[in-house]
């Protein structure tokens, strides 16, 4: 069970990396240019730890595999949650292009 659940342990990490990155993004918007104190400390932690739990995913996995699938989710995450939070407008090749990420990402996995 143990060494199971260690196989598992560094893709955790990773999406860890993954959520902290997009709220770090989220935050570094709010902030407005660093002028407001609390989404800036936000957006250095929320950088911090990701770099860190990137860092960490990288002693068991590819850094090919592991970058790609770090910026290929956080550009679709940071994108849905402009779409989402900020009202921004994404067209419709805004649209595809996201599909074509995640389906990018889901072929590394898959057959890499």
């Amino acid at each position: 069970m143990m060494a199971n659940s260690a196989k598992w342990m560094p893709w955790l990490v990773l999406v860890v990396a993954i959520v902290t990155e997009v709220l770090a993004t989220s935050s570094l918007k709010a902030s407005d240019g660093f002028t407001r104190l609390w989404p800036s400390v936000g957006a250095a932690v929320g950088y911090s730890v990701s770099l860190y739990c990137l860092s960490l995913t990288q002693r068991t996995i590819p850094v090919g595999v592991v970058y790609a699938i770090w910026s290929g989710a956080g550009i679709v995450l940071i994108s849905l949650m402009g779409w989402w939070l900020f009202d921004q407008v994404l067209s419709p090749v805004a649209w595809l292009g996201i599909g074509l990420i995640v389906l990018g990402v889901l072929v590394l996995n898959v057959w890499a």
